[in-house]
């Protein structure tokens, strides 16, 4: 069976580099005689793994030494929780909803204390990011969460929100690695890694080493940021094998470059999808040109008839998951950092073909 385009929003492809490097050690890594989901994670062949993972993934994103790195499992939603139940001292927190999820995190922050939307982008289904300004955020915060890119509506923020001297916090799930990101002007980063970095199963969070301390005393072990820091993510049993995948992804992103490369290749991709479809009489995006995402590219036909028939006519020539999320409709083609510009190519190539049988 051939491989396929895969545009899914994630769980999402991997680079085929990496996919054949896990298939050749699957059963016998590194000549332990063991495949690395069958070894304990108290082995020192596993804490090998596990710390050159995070010594690459530091060298990747530029990590300061004052932050610390947490391998963690839940998802991003359960960050959510995570991060209110960690960072609220004074009980109070800002939040900007400019989709889908940092709605989901708004929500859940309010119970836990005084949550507050200061802006929101919902009045235009979401498609552009709302401006922030430092006098916006209330002087009592302890921080500033925002979702720095929006799978399911295809934005992103242009620049890093000016906050002033509050804590950013930002969810990361679907950029994460895309670009060079000046760490130091976040107190906590967190991601999902099965966007842009590993299987499903792992999310990692990047933190401050002085936010951390300063929990609830009811938190629940498992979310408490300095308890995970003190046991060097080990405090349970840790997702083993997607740590060691996102590590033969880390490699493969330094060996190609680092950030810097990934995000020239990503801004190509993304011009070619994306002025085809300024240029098309079919296809429209939908995010607003200063905030559209290089990762989440969405458009429609304004037809769903017409968008269900691309769909349907895109899988059967090879171009897989390109129907937008459930609650939006029309199409998104997700180009993270493992999506080759071939595969971009030959999407708008369908696509103009498609555009002259339909228009």
């Amino acid at each position: 069976m051939s491989r396929i385009y895969n545009f899914s929003a994630g769980p999402s492809m991997l680079p085929m580099e990496v996919l054949e490097q896990a298939a050749a050690e699957m059963t016998d890594y590194n000549g332990s005689g063991m495949s690395v989901m069958e070894m304990s994670h108290r082995s020192p062949v596993y804490d090998a793994i596990i710390k050159q993972t995070e010594a690459d993934f530091r060298e990747l994103m530029n990590i300061p030494d004052n932050y610390k790195v947490l391998f963690l499992q839940g998802g991003a939603s359960t960050q959510f929780a995570a991060v209110p139940l960690n960072l609220m001292k004074n009980g109070k927190a800002d939040y900007v909803v400019s989709g889908q999820f940092s709605g989901k995190a708004f929500k859940e922050a309010k119970k836990y204390g005084d949550a507050k939307c200061i802006a929101t982008s919902e009045d235009k289904t979401f498609s552009y990011i709302p401006e922030i300004t430092p006098d916006m955020v209330r002087e009592d915060a302890d921080y500033v969460h925002v979702c720095y890119n929006n799978t399911i509506f295809g934005t992103k923020f242009p620049e890093v929100p000016n906050v002033g001297d509050k804590v950013l916090v930002a969810d990361m799930s679907s950029c994460i690695t895309s670009e060079p990101v000046d760490v130091t002007k976040f107190g906590v980063i967190y991601a999902g890694a099965q966007k842009n970095m590993a299987p499903a199963g792992l999310t990692v969070v990047i933190i401050r080493e002085d936010l951390m301390g300063n929990a609830r005393e009811d938190i629940p072990t498992m979310l408490d940021y300095k308890t995970m820091a003190d046991n060097d993510s080990m405090y349970n049993t840790p997702p083993c094998y997607a740590i060691y995948v996102a590590g033969l992804v880390y490699k493969w992103a330094l060996k190609n470059g680092g950030l810097t490369a990934m995000k020239e290749r990503n801004e190509k991709k993304a011009a070619l999808l994306y002025d085809f479809l300024d240029s098309s009489k079919l296809f429209k995006p939908t995010a607003e040109k200063k905030y559209r995402s290089m990762m989440n590219v969405c458009f429609v036909t304004g037809d769903a008839d017409l968008d269900k028939k691309f769909c349907k006519e895109a899988a059967a020539a090879g171009f897989e998951n390109l129907k937008g999320h459930r609650s939006v409709g029309g199409m998104r083609a997700s180009i993270y950092n493992a999506m080759p510009t071939e595969g971009v190519e030959a999407l708008v190539e369908f696509m103009k073909k498609f555009e002259a049988e339909n228009a």
